[in-house]
């Protein structure tokens, strides 16, 4: 755990650290672990990084330290107990991970969060984990540009496949 047994420069280095993910990202979900076992971290790490986001445990008096002139400073009254934060550059991908892994444990509970500016209680975390990622929207975006250009393709293709036809019809008639 961050924070337990740091010397001071060790302790500055995190706050820093801590400051520039805040800078970074577009979403925090501040998240509360209840006895996650080592297995059931491990994984819940794997799930954020795999999802393009971060988890961090920080002891809450530094992160309340990095937090502080940042925009996400009001989110430190859910810094009680043993919290941790998730953090993504996506807006949707930490609290996409967060409420889906809380689904599966009652050790590990979603407090609420902020996306930029805007404070996020739990319903709002949960909200924020419907839409899609920035992954699906740009699948979906891609998907739509490309489907007029298949139908403008098929479209042109079209009256030579019907000539063809004519013509074989027509050959077919002549045989």
């Amino acid at each position: 755990m961050f924070g337990v047994g740091m010397d001071r420069n060790e302790k500055a280095d995190l706050v820093a650290e801590l400051k520039q993910v805040f800078s970074e990202t577009s979403v925090v979900v501040v998240t509360r672990n209840l006895g996650l076992t080592v297995a059931q971290s491990t994984d819940l790490r794997l799930r954020m990084r795999d999802a393009g986001a971060q988890f961090k445990v920080a002891k809450n008096r530094l992160a309340l330290i990095a937090l502080d002139g940042t925009r996400y400073q009001p989110i430190g009254e859910l810094l009680k107990g043993p919290t941790a934060l998730a953090t993504s550059i996506d807006p949707v991908a930490a609290a996409k991970v967060a409420v889906d892994f809380a689904k599966t444990t009652d050790k590990f509970e979603v407090l609420g969060g902020a996306m930029g500016d805007t404070v996020l209680d739990l319903a709002g975390v949960k909200a924020l984990a419907e839409l899609p990622s920035l992954d699906e929207l740009r699948g979906t975006l891609i998907g739509l540009i490309q489907a007029p250009a298949s139908k403008i393709a098929r479209t042109i293709n079209e009256p030579g496949a019907m000539l063809a036809r004519v013509f074989g019809a027509y050959a077919a008639e002549a045989a």
